[in-house]
């Protein structure tokens, strides 16, 4: 009887903060729906401005609500309260079930409107014709490297790095029918496959590894025939009625993908920052050294190096790099502006909140 009166109790104060909890949240979106008025309209996100919140969050927290649960939850409610002022809309590599899904999803909450795209290329121009607010797109894996088509679109577009998203990737094997025996032909993007060589070596070592443009078409097409399986997220089960034969099948149990934010605005500083810029130096003995030195003589932290073809010639090439700090910082502004005198090309692809939430 007594435990019985302990627990009534207690979910009687678990209605009243509820109770609590419905009327913060409702006052907090009126104060959001206020904001949109005075902008006019106009996207009331402000990367930056979600950053700083998300940090404060996770410093106050004192538990038992580990910070990941409690960032995923304010996440929720900003994204609810932005809807009010006006619904983003997020171009990503589709179709549904995709980890460029999954990481839109992550940032922007459930209630942005996601717009699945065929290719990158039609994610980047759906964010530069206005018809999508911001683009999600895979810039680098932590086992397979950098995304060679979003880097080269990154050289030629308008758009600005506003933000970026690091998604844990973890594969599964999917198919029809819940047996692992009879399998012709596996499916799956191309990077899925080489971060799942080893376990398909051990496992179904002489069957034939088809690419595709996403792990989400790879699904619907291993939904169409039983006699093939798919390499893909777990929600593309429940999207193309699919079993999970084996989980987290990639060779890498840290596996995890960079994302980028792609949007027309320009971000301000946070205080932890990221700054990324396209380089190209002169083709002659030395040149790459006299050219990063003045990150080395200021003392800043370059935090990725990359190089790709410039397009423009043959054996020409352009640097891709992330140093610590803000575009805006003055430190980073004298040093930007030196590398500009040294370089033969420079482009500030932009300034945004490191992720690390």
């Amino acid at each position: 009887m007594q435990i019985n009166n302990e627990l009534q109790q207690l979910r009687i104060g678990i209605d009243a903060i509820d109770e609590q909890i419905l009327q913060l949240i409702n006052q907090r979106a009126e104060h959001a729906r206020a904001i949109g008025k005075l902008k006019g309209g106009a996207i009331a996100y402000a990367p930056e401005r979600e950053s700083l919140v998300l940090r404060r969050i996770n410093e106050l927290n004192t538990g038992p609500l580990p910070n990941k649960i409690v960032t995923h939850f304010f996440r929720a409610i900003m994204s609810m309260c932005l809807s009010l002022q006006r619904p983003l809309t997020v171009s990503f590599l589709g179709p549904q079930g995709t980890f460029s899904e999954a990481a839109a999803s992550k940032h922007f909450g459930y209630a942005a409107q996601l717009k699945p795209c065929s290719t990158i290329d039609e994610v980047f121009q759906q964010a530069e014709a206005d018809k999508a607010d911001y683009a999600v797109v895979p810039v680098e894996n932590s086992t397979e490297g950098a995304v060679g088509r979003t880097m080269d679109l990154l050289l030629q577009t308008n758009l600005h790095i506003c933000g970026e998203i690091t998604l844990p990737i973890h594969q599964n094997l999917l198919r029809k029918i819940p047996e692992i025996t009879g399998i012709r032909k596996i499916y799956s993007h191309a990077q899925s496959l080489a971060q799942c060589q080893t376990w398909l070596n051990m496992h179904l070592p002489n069957i034939d590894r088809v690419q595709v443009a996403s792990n989400a078409e790879a699904a619907r097409l291993a939904s169409e025939d039983e006699n093939s399986a798919a390499i893909a997220s777990e929600t593309a089960t429940e999207i193309y009625d699919l079993r999970i034969l084996a989980n987290n099948i990639e060779d890498d149990t840290n596996n995890t993908t960079r994302f980028l934010i792609l949007g027309t605005n320009i971000t301000v500083p946070t205080g932890r920052d990221r700054t990324s810029i396209i380089i190209s130096s002169k083709n002659q003995p030395g040149a790459i050294y006299h050219l990063l030195a003045p990150l080395a003589n200021s003392k800043i932290n370059l935090t990725k190096l990359e190089s790709r073809p410039s397009r423009i010639k043959l054996w020409d090439y352009v640097f891709f790099i992330d140093i610590d700090g803000h575009q805006q910082d003055a430190h980073i502004k004298t040093v930007l502006t030196e590398l500009n005198e040294r370089a033969t090309f420079m482009k500030v692809l932009g300034s945004y909140p490191i992720n690390n939430l």
